[in-house]
């Protein structure tokens, strides 16, 4: 965590010498996204630091940091007030000196008939929106969103390990440590990063560097795997059935939901599948390939410029 948060400073600081990602992070709606960068990395850095502390002590028989009573511990009244008042007093001279420094005008009423180029979500919806260029619209903005609530919801009847209540602990939860940080690193926000600084006019993707040009057209290169197997390789047209058409994708699709777990369970996660049981392990084996899925799906368009693997625009479903 160290060395990713140095080299995210240095990155950052040596970046600032180029005049269009000077621009774009510098941007008063921007700027609350750059402390959030470094405010999620540092305190990521921090809770891991804590936990991997507390791992060592427990190896060596004492009690974790928490358990300890420090002499130097402080009450509530009134030294801890004090604190929280001096802090509040530095946000507060903070957001001024940022309101009176950064010139962040109000705009024009919202007009439909003008809309803003790029039209952007609020920063915490800007994973939702990035997600619009991956999948169908129903899926999502309100599949996937109603999948990871249910997911959220489903975490304590899944992981009911009581171990690492009340201290941080690393090597005590593993699996949902890292689950977690998957998720909302890079399922949260690496996709509102993506979303503020990569997505500039037209939603066109942008490098760091680069200058964001309103004229700028993306070739319309993203093919369907459908397209790939049946033109590119089979050098035939498409099938009219769309079963016949679609049925590589949804091969595809089954093997990895059906298939990937029963190798998964053999290889790794055969404990974990005794110690839940063959309910709990189903929905969390669904829930951690269904949130995999989102960066392949992402690197496949990056990379092979596949639109869709599944692509049925008969029902309105193209994953």
């Amino acid at each position: 965590m160290v060395i990713v948060g140095v080299t995210s400073v240095l990155f950052f600081v040596l970046s600032l010498t180029d005049e269009n990602f000077r621009l774009i992070v510098t941007k008063p709606d921007n700027i609350p996204i750059v402390g959030l960068i470094f405010i999620v990395l540092f305190f990521t850095w921090v809770a891991m630091y804590q936990a991997v502390r507390n791992d060592k002590r427990i190896e060596e028989g004492k009690p974790v940091s928490e358990a300890e009573v420090d002499p130097k511990r402080v009450i509530v009244w009134p030294d801890l007030v004090y604190i929280e008042l001096i802090a509040l007093s530095l946000v507060l001279i903070l957001l001024i000196g940022w309101s009176v420094f950064v010139q962040a005008p109000l705009e024009q009423p919202a007009n439909p008939a003008n809309s803003p180029n790029p039209s952007k979500a609020p920063w915490y919806f800007l994973g939702l929106q990035e997600l619009l260029v991956y999948f169908d619209p129903w899926i999502a903005g309100v599949l996937l969103p109603g999948l990871a609530v249910v997911g959220l919801i489903a975490i304590p009847y899944i992981d009911k390990n009581k171990k690492g209540n009340g201290y941080y602990s690393f090597a005590e939860r593993k699996m949902a440590i890292s689950i977690f940080l998957f998720g909302w690193l890079l399922l949260w926000i690496l996709l509102i990063v993506i979303g503020t600084f990569l997505r500039g006019p037209n939603w066109n993707f942008f490098g760091p560097y680069e200058y964001w040009d309103v004229h700028k057209l993306e070739p319309l290169v993203n093919i369907n795997l459908s397209e790939i197997i049946y033109i590119k390789w089979f050098g035939t047209g498409l099938p009219g059935n769309w079963f016949l058409r679609e049925i590589f994708g949804i091969g595809l699709i089954l093997v990895y939901f059906f298939v990937t777990p029963v190798i998964l369970t053999k290889k790794w996660f055969g404990s974990l599948y005794e110690k839940l049981g063959i309910g709990r392990y189903a929905i969390f084996i669904s829930l951690l390939l269904l949130m995999i899925s989102f960066p392949i799906k992402m690197y496949l368009r990056w990379l092979f410029n596949l639109k869709y693997l599944v692509a049925i625009p008969e029902f309105f479903f193209n994953i």
